[in-house]
């Protein structure tokens, strides 16, 4: 799946929906001024710009794989520690962060209990690691339309229902398997309206994520179909609006005894 994207291309395509789940979350973790801060998979900058504005750039350090991410984040947040790497082995010493944050990511980490003990290992001993993930099998997501047509129309379309995370409780699960204690399973929704069909339909087109690689599969005649069945599904005509909701875990790493 490509994340290699223009960072415009990416905050067209999730930004309407990371942006207010960044707020939320945050405010979930109990995120305040004082504490030192991981962004684990950074992207763009979503959580990062909450984090900085809650604790300060020099306080927080994000990190992530795609070049064109972690470029477009420095140039946001030049007085935060942005790095280039991977969740499953993260560029910091142990007990570093008060707390290290997931947003979205866990869903693509290529090894989801590695990556979380990871978060665990840089975060101090009685401190926190929280994520957030779509809920792709639950058909509450942002994207349940779009893959309600694809797979109306391509039953053998590979959707995110089977990505790590994306089913109820799973999440906690991976959790557990990392070694963290006192899970707090939650619920996050956010919102977000689009002036009509063409400006929901246009970020499919822009090759990001397992969507935006589908739709780059599709010849020509294939990816009309699914635009209109697309069409078909939402409101004919007016704004349209999203309601999203993701699973979320707080987790504690293990306190010396």
């Amino acid at each position: 799946m490509s994340f290699e994207v223009q960072a415009d291309a990416y905050g067209r395509f999730m930004g309407r929906y990371s942006v207010p789940l960044a707020t939320r979350f945050a405010d979930l973790a109990g995120v305040s001024a004082g504490q030192r801060a991981l962004d684990v998979g950074c992207g763009t900058g979503a959580l990062t710009a909450e984090l900085v504005q809650r604790l300060g750039a020099a306080s927080v350090s994000a990190v992530d794989p795609s070049e064109s991410f972690v470029a477009t984040a420095r140039e946001r947040f030049p007085d935060a520690d942005v790095r280039r790497g991977a969740a499953e082995r993260l560029p910091f010493a142990d007990g570093t962060f008060d707390l290290a944050l997931a947003q979205l990511v866990v869903h693509f980490m290529a090894d989801p209990v590695a990556g979380l003990r990871e978060m665990a290992r840089v975060t101090r001993p009685g401190g926190l690691v929280a994520a957030c993930v779509w809920d792709h099998a639950g058909g509450a997501g942002p994207l349940a339309v779009f893959w309600r047509a694809a797979l109306e129309l391509d039953p053998a379309a590979r959707d995110e229902s089977g990505l790590a995370g994306a089913r109820e409780g799973h999440l906690a699960e991976l959790f557990g398997a990392a070694g963290l204690r006192d899970l707090e399973p939650a619920e996050l929704t956010v919102r977000t309206t689009f002036a009509g069909f063409d400006a929901w339909w246009e970020p499919f087109t822009l090759g990001v994520g397992p969507a935006g690689d589908y739709v780059r599969t599709l010849d020509a005649p294939r990816r009309e179909a699914l635009r209109e069945r697309c069409a078909t599904l939402l409101p004919a005509s007016g704004p349209i609006e999203v309601t999203a909701m993701a699973w979320t875990v707080l987790g504690r790493t293990v306190s010396p005894v």
